[in-house]
């Protein structure tokens, strides 16, 4: 089965669909979002980042409606500014940055680097190198500074993770920054190999939540700088989802929640199986055997013309006023009938790197 992009020739071979998959692969690179044909091009058909036309793709990415619209709150001086601060969900500069770092946003570009540099200054403030040990679930909530129950750090290390991920995926892998941000979270990490900020002393599990994107920052750092304490704390933290089938109670067997196993983009700090396939697949961590039911499930989402749907989304409304739980762009909405092109590439992306597409 083959079919062409820009004159050349690409090859899917597979068992049942060969069909639907390049038929999928076909909408996505004739898409108007410049972000999903670079998103098959790279991840699925991996095409070298450093050729003529996906350094041009690149460009076309930077000058695209979906990234101004991404940086309409950028001031002079660069700073992404928001009504409150650098977190605000979903147009934060925290968010803005998790986004471009995910649509294949050139490296290195001086356009950003100052709200590169504002997004580390945030989360590395005194108050997260600041730790006390509490008593109670009270006294963790009212000190200054990240509190220490029953051994183990409380800190949602999501936000510092996202931080490490984007800083490093955009390309500012320079600043000192990001070897800070390491630090903490090895700090942090959990005796079970992921993070947890839940207050209530008992609480002896990671987080889904709280655990997903730190293990991706590390997995990144450790690839960027060849750095094997984040590589064994990365494979650490990918026991807490394989343990668990990416989705299922390790005692019972039952589903976590009931978003698990539903398809969302963008999952910002959320959760679902494909967001969990998608970091083991950069991982490579996606051919261990238990991530096989999870695969199964993802694949038997797929519609007839090829796609995947979203079949939710965390974000309410799309708006250029800063409004909670509004975002800047509208990633295609929900639908279980239509294809959404944002979670198709990823699901392409994991199946290929899976073997499940060759």
């Amino acid at each position: 089965m083959d079919f062409r992009e820009n004159g050349r020739d690409y090859i899917i071979t597979h068992k049942n669909s060969a069909m639907k998959y390049t038929k999928a692969i076909n909408v996505l690179l004739k898409s108007e979002i410049p972000s999903v044909r670079w998103k098959v091009l790279a991840n699925v058909l991996e095409e070298d980042a450093d050729s003529a036309k996906m350094k041009s793709l690149q460009k076309e990415i930077k000058n695209s409606h979906l990234v101004k619209s991404l940086l309409i709150n950028q001031n002079q001086k660069g700073e992404i500014v928001s009504s409150g601060d650098i977190y605000d969900k979903w147009q934060g500069g925290h968010w803005v940055l998790a986004s471009l770092a995910d649509l294949g946003y050139p490296s290195g570009e001086k356009e950003i680097k100052t709200a590169v540099k504002q997004l580390l200054v945030f989360w590395l403030n005194e108050f997260y190198k600041k730790e006390f040990i509490a008593k109670s679930k009270a006294d963790a909530r009212k000190k200054y500074g990240v509190p220490i129950l029953n051994g183990r750090y409380r800190r949602c290390c999501s936000q510092q993770g996202n931080a490490l991920y984007s800083a490093l995926k955009l390309g500012f892998k320079e600043d000192d920054r990001v070897h800070e941000l390491k630090k903490l979270l090895l700090k942090w990490q959990w005796p079970d190999g992921g993070w947890n900020c839940d207050k209530n002393p008992d609480a002896d599990t990671s987080s889904f939540m709280e655990s997903l994107i730190p293990m991706r920052s590390l997995i990144l750092y450790s690839q960027t700088f060849k750095d094997k304490i984040a590589e064994e704390a990365s494979k650490k933290a990918a026991e807490v989802f394989l343990i668990r089938k990416l989705f299922k109670e390790k005692s019972t067997g039952k589903i976590i929640n009931r978003e698990f196993p539903l398809l969302h983009y963008p999952l910002y700090w959320h959760y679902d199986i494909l967001g969990c396939l998608k970091v083991l697949a950069e991982g490579n961590f996606i051919c261990d055997k238990r991530c096989s039911e999870a695969l199964d499930l993802l694949e038997g989402k797929q519609l007839e013309d090829g796609g995947f749907p979203a079949e939710s989304k965390y974000y309410t409304k799309v708006s250029n006023q800063i409004s909670l739980g509004a975002d800047y762009i509208n990633w295609g909405g929900t639908s279980k009938k239509k294809m959404n092109e944002w979670v198709t590439a990823d699901a392409l992306f994991v199946l290929k790197k899976a073997g499940r597409l060759n």
